[in-house]
């Protein structure tokens, strides 16, 4: 991840589309509530989000400590993912949202996981998922590049300051590396995946996000959630959401 201004406008322009548009609010609410549902009990560790925005995830999940790597008034604390502040072993849960695809390192990432988690702790990743509807909305209408052929890359050189680190995308990295065989190297000693479920979630796709055109009136959305029904069995087509949840061995 990268500390820089572009990324922290970014989020304030957020903050402005996120209270122009209602209807984003009831799909990231259902959205944080799948995630909610896949946490552990988190009496005895942490539970932490990393990269978290605007902080929307504390509206369904209070007790998350919210982080990001510049300080904001929504922001808990400051944490970057390769190198986080918390004690070995006593977070029981973490959540990217939106994060995964901006580590360029994911090899680096696991271990840093794997340091601060639980016995047992999850590791809960929301992403853009790879399809034939979701590489149309992700390639076409979002300004951040799909990299679908791309060398993923598994630790940086540490000749290199963690601060140092340019921006970086790759929307289609979540599919590649947890759906192919190839990059299960890079967490299978260290994780279980435990759920993988892929969503078609047209009501988001639709909505337009932040800063996209909204495709539908917002008394559609009932209707468009019955459609999601039948799409989400062909993920291959109509996926454009990762849901995977990781437990440390």
């Amino acid at each position: 991840m990268i500390h820089n201004n572009f990324h922290n406008e970014e989020i304030k322009k957020n903050l402005e589309f996120w209270e122009k548009k209602p209807i984003l609010k009831k799909i990231y609410t259902e959205f944080y509530n799948l995630i909610s549902a896949n946490l552990i009990d988190s009496k005895d560790g942490l539970t932490v989000e990393l990269g978290s925005g605007i902080g929307n995830i504390k509206s369904v999940i209070p007790n998350a400590i919210c982080t990001d790597m510049f300080p904001n008034p929504w922001i808990d604390q400051v944490e970057n993912a390769y190198q986080l502040s918390f004690s070995d072993n006593s977070v029981s849960n973490i959540i990217l949202f939106d994060v995964f695809h901006h580590i360029e390192y994911s090899g680096d990432l696991f271990l840093e996981l794997q340091r601060v988690l639980k016995p047992n702790g999850r590791c809960i990743i929301f992403e853009p998922a790879v399809s034939l509807l979701g590489c149309f909305v992700y390639g076409v209408f979002h300004h951040e590049p799909l990299s679908l052929f791309s060398k993923i890359k598994n630790f940086r050189n540490k000749n290199i300051e963690i601060s140092q680190l340019p921006y970086y995308s790759a929307q289609g990295n979540s599919s590649r590396i947890f759906f192919g065989k190839k990059y299960k190297i890079l967490y299978e000693k260290k994780f279980n995946v435990i759920y993988f479920k892929k969503l078609s979630a047209l009501t988001y796709a639709a909505s337009g996000g932040y800063s996209k055109k909204q495709l539908y009136p917002n008394n559609w959305y009932p209707f468009l959630k019955k459609i999601e029904f039948f799409t989400d069995y062909f993920p291959i087509l109509f996926a454009t959401r990762n849901l995977i949840v990781l437990e440390k061995k």
